[in-house]
């Protein structure tokens, strides 16, 4: 039997939380759940996670923050930001996919995340961090 996908999930809001979890657990994927962004953080440095899915609008840190900083550990995981497009606007993010959240379905997402965690193949034997490049510029002005 194959281990099963971890995936953590970051939302401060508790409800969409619970349903993303329950939806993700009943199709097979071990689940961590954080509530902030410190705390995803505090998480991913701690244990090996296939996936992560992340809410655009959280207070204090908001979901392509998290993602950016994520990606500075662990480049090779794959990520998705959750959230409303006219609220990411037009900022450059380093996720791996943006999806809307209230017209994407729960199946689109589970395939979404089935393709994308079955891509992830962990860094390569002596292969650095690749900065992206753009991200950082955008940044820094």
């Amino acid at each position: 039997m194959r281990p099963k996908k971890i995936i953590l999930c970051v939302d401060d809001n508790e409800q969409e939380l619970s349903v993303l979890k329950f939806m993700l657990a009943t199709n097979g994927y071990k689940v961590v759940s954080a509530s902030t962004g410190q705390e995803a953080i505090g998480i991913f440095s701690g244990m090996q996670v296939d996936l992560v899915l992340a809410d655009f609008t959280m207070s204090q840190m908001n979901g392509a923050q998290l993602v950016g900083r994520l990606k500075r550990i662990a480049s090779h995981v794959p990520m998705i930001l959750l959230g409303d497009p006219q609220a990411m606007g037009g900022e450059i993010h380093v996720a791996d996919a943006l999806l809307a959240k209230k017209s994407c379905s729960s199946q689109e997402l589970l395939e979404r995340i089935k393709v994308m965690s079955a891509r992830k193949r962990g860094p390569r034997k002596g292969a650095q961090r690749q900065v992206h490049v753009e991200a950082e510029l955008a940044a820094a002005s």
